[in-house]
C-alpha cells in the first residue's frame, strides 16, 4: 500500500479531483440519481459552464461518473455516478453534511477571531 503523505503517491492526484469544492457539490449533486449538464448547473449555484465541464470530464475520466449520451435531435446527454462514484459519494456525504451543519459555528469562530489574526 502507497503512504499518501509521500509526494509521488499516486493517491494524490485521485485526491485533487474528489477534493475540491466542484467535484464534491457535483458528486454529491448526483448521489440521488442521473442529472443532465443544465441541470447539476442549476443545481450547484455559481458554478460556470466551463468549471462544470472540467470537473464532469475529470470524474468521468477518473471513473466516478458515466457519461450517457441518448441519440435524439438534439443529443440528450446525462451523468450519474458509476459504482466507484457512489462507493466515493458515500464517504463525503459524511464529510459534506458535517460542514453544512457547522458552517455558521466555523463562521462564527472567524469572525470572533478577526481580521489577520
Amino acid at each position: 500500500m502507497r503512504d499518501a503523505f509521500h509526494r509521488d503517491c499516486p493517491a494524490r492526484v485521485v485526491l485533487d479531483h474528489v477534493a475540491s469544492r466542484w467535484a464534491v457539490l457535483v458528486l454529491t449533486a448526483l448521489r440521488d440519481g442521473p442529472l443532465r449538464f443544465y441541470e447539476l448547473r442549476t443545481r450547484i449555484e455559481g458554478i460556470s459552464e466551463k468549471m462544470l465541464s472540467q470537473t464532469l470530464r475529470t470524474l468521468v475520466g477518473d471513473g466516478f461518473v458515466a457519461r450517457t449520451v441518448v441519440p435524439a435531435t438534439p443529443p440528450q446527454v446525462s451523468y450519474d455516478l458509476t459504482p466507484l462514484g457512489a462507493g466515493i459519494t458515500e464517504s463525503l456525504r459524511a464529510l459534506f453534511d458535517w460542514i453544512r451543519d457547522h458552517a455558521e459555528d466555523i463562521l462564527a469562530a472567524q469572525e470572533r477571531r478577526g481580521p489577520g489574526t
